[in-house]
């Protein structure tokens, strides 16, 4: 007996130690598959539907974008992501999933010319998400309808299934002809592993009809469809069947943001895309979205992005250019 105890803790560290090394060898193949798909500093669109891949070099420059429900992970590198007040950290050991899409700021931490930030990220789809929901409900805990919002954002400390399934998608991008019958059957995988993972609550809650995760996420997808349009808080509640404190107490836990908060951040957001890729001056982009003051609209644009709209823009089209 005496002797049997001693080695369990060699065959532990042993097994630790094994898991380690599968996922560093993990982390730098996908690293070389990234560093050969995406090239230049940026963000690449792949084969693979709904997946795209990152690089960058540069730690100074923050970006603020609106991020769609996603996975993400990087193969080295480190990025800081705010969203609101909040901060979350991740790095090559880290995960990163939304369950909604949410206005995010961010930037990498840890990156150089000589060994840049690689990211990889898939896009998650909600229907997709809830018919695994319904057809792995035996292996799923139950998701009632008055659970608890949780952040519609985590991160959480990546696992050798997550890494290894998220690895073998993206190796079809060396094997393209793969890809049609077997990126859905890798990508239900790596969906069952986030759904039965740590932070699988979360996803799980915002495709549960009825929850209030689903409901606060219905009404994000109406402010997204209607940019142009004042965010009624009555309407939206009527749509999600709240009542107006629950709505905006919901909204906040799921956000960080209340719904006012959150239109004014998409219609920035949108703005500058109209005038970064469609050449719309500011003043276009603004009604476009819904503003009626330009110069309401100049002084928002500034707290958020740090300059005025037409600075801001010459700005992001010289560091394209560079």
């Amino acid at each position: 007996m005496d002797n049997v105890a001693l080695t369990r803790p060699r065959e532990n560290d042993s097994v630790v130690a094994h898991l380690a090394e599968t996922m560093a060898r993990q982390r730098a193949e996908l690293a070389a598959i990234i560093g050969r798909h995406c090239r230049t500093d940026g963000s690449c669109e792949t084969p693979i539907p709904g997946v795209a891949l990152f690089r960058g070099s540069n730690t100074a420059t923050p970006t603020c974008n609106v991020v769609p429900s996603v996975f993400a992970i990087m193969a080295q590198g480190a990025k800081r992501l705010q969203v609101g007040d909040d901060a979350y950290e991740y790095d090559a050991r880290h995960y990163m999933i939304s369950s909604v899409d949410l206005p995010i700021s961010s930037r990498i931490t840890c990156a150089s010319a000589a060994e840049p930030y690689l990211g990889f990220a898939l896009a998650l789809d909600s229907r997709l998400l809830a018919a695994l929901v319904s057809e792995s409900s035996a292996a799923l805990p139950p998701t009632r309808a008055g659970l608890p919002v949780d952040r519609g954002i985590a991160v959480g400390e990546l696992s050798a299934d997550i890494q290894g399934a998220a690895l073998r998608l993206a190796r079809l991008l060396d094997a393209p002809q793969d890809i049609p019958v077997l990126a859905p059957i890798i990508e239900k995988e790596l969906l069952y592993r986030l759904l039965t993972g740590p932070l699988g609550t979360r996803l799980r809650q915002v495709v549960a009809t009825g929850s209030h995760s689903h409901q606060i996420a219905r009404a994000i997808d109406w402010l997204r469809s209607n940019l142009d349009r004042a965010a009624s808080i009555d309407h939206l509640a009527d749509l999600t069947n709240m009542s107006r404190s629950s709505l905006h107490h919901h909204f906040k836990t799921l956000t960080t943001m209340t719904p006012v908060q959150y239109q004014k951040q998409l219609r920035l957001q949108e703005a500058r895309r109209l005038m970064l890729a469609e050449d719309h001056d500011a003043a276009t982009a603004a009604h476009r979205v819904g503003y009626e003051s330009p110069s309401q609209f100049s002084r928002e644009y500034r707290r958020l992005f740090g300059r005025p709209p037409a600075s801001d823009i010459a700005q992001l089209r010289q560091n394209g250019a560079q």
